[in-house]
């Protein structure tokens, strides 16, 4: 599919994943790039880099405001959907849950579909799946899932498989495992376990392993799922979901040695009694998407959470500079 001189719309366009698809769309001979973000979760810090580029240009605004949607998508030939309330979010706040996810999402796909939107990339979550049956986790593998995030990306899932059906409207959805990399929120209420590893090696605290460590995922880095992402847009393939993921097992022991490592630390993990965890196993299959679009991860762990910790460092003594 030609992407040339189109006009396409990342909505969470700030955020981890989104503002990396905006900073490789940039790479591309399109006309304009629109970011829609609320800025509840993304910074306008992601989009630092994307807005050198005088094609990007940035609206505030809100998927669950239809109205405003409308406006922001009149003349917009793609759409990435990434906008989403995450998964702790969903278990403390059902109902923005049900607004955000599902309505919210409703009101993406039906806008694409009236405004004449040529394809929507659509951000959907391996939390589909629950936890793994089998290993590697295949497309076909069973919705196992019992979040109520997962359960909202079921919705839009379903939501854009209808209007494919009943309208014609191209899509391509993908289930993503864990997403790192550069721009990780390590400020917020909810970080990830990369980030809460890495705050207490700063603190000169041992790392917290839950249960035994032997928790098993698929890591994979942002920059990779963003060319995920855009090959996905300029491929012909449609009414498709896809695993984007490195299909490596990793589980926390590994994880927390690598950054263990990577920052010269001779701290030891403390082991504490395992919580609640809504998934302890889960690794894709990536098999499919390489198949269908040429997607296959390229950056390894360990020199992805170099990456990390690098970018962190900046970040930090950044943040202390605008302080002073």
């Amino acid at each position: 599919m030609d992407i040339a001189g189109s006009r396409i719309m990342v909505i969470g366009g700030a955020g981890l994943l989104g503002s990396h698809i905006t900073d490789q769309l940039t790479e591309e001979n399109v006309s304009e790039i629109i970011v829609l973000d609320n800025f509840v979760r993304g910074t306008r810090n992601n989009l630092e880099q994307a807005l050198q580029c005088p094609r990007v240009k940035v609206i505030e605004g809100d998927i669950t405001n239809l109205a405003q949607l409308r406006e922001a998508m009149e003349g917009i030939d793609y759409v990435f959907h990434l906008a989403a309330l995450w998964l702790h979010q969903c278990v403390e706040n059902p109902r923005d849950c049900l607004a955000v996810n599902v309505v919210g999402t409703y009101n993406v796909v039906e806008t694409c579909q009236q405004m004449g939107v040529k394809k929507v990339i659509y951000s959907s979550s391996a939390s589909v799946y629950g936890d793994a049956i089998s290993i590697p986790m295949t497309e076909e593998h069973p919705f196992n899932n019992r979040t109520l995030y997962g359960a909202s990306k079921i919705a839009g899932e379903q939501f854009f498989r209808a209007f494919n059906e009943m309208y014609g409207l191209n899509y391509v959805g993908h289930r993503y495992m864990n997403i790192y990399g550069s721009r990780m929120d390590y400020r917020g209420a909810y970080v990830s376990v990369i980030m809460k590893v890495l705050d207490r090696i700063d603190q000169g605290l041992p790392p917290i392993i839950f249960g035994d460590g032997s928790q098993s995922y698929d890591f994979v880095y942002v920059e990779d799922v963003a060319r995920a992402n855009i090959l996905s847009l300029k491929s012909n393939v449609s009414d498709e979901f896809f695993n984007i993921g490195m299909g490596v097992k990793t589980s926390i022991n590994e994880l927390v040695h690598i950054l263990l490592e990577i920052t010269g630390s001779d701290l030891q993990p403390e082991y504490r009694p395992q919580e609640q965890m809504f998934v302890t196993h889960r690794v894709g299959s990536t098999e499919k998407a390489e198949r269908m679009f040429g997607f296959r991860a390229r950056v390894p762990l360990e020199e992805g959470l170099r990456s990390v910790v690098e970018w962190r460092r900046q970040d930090q003594r950044r943040a202390l500079g605008e302080q002073v």
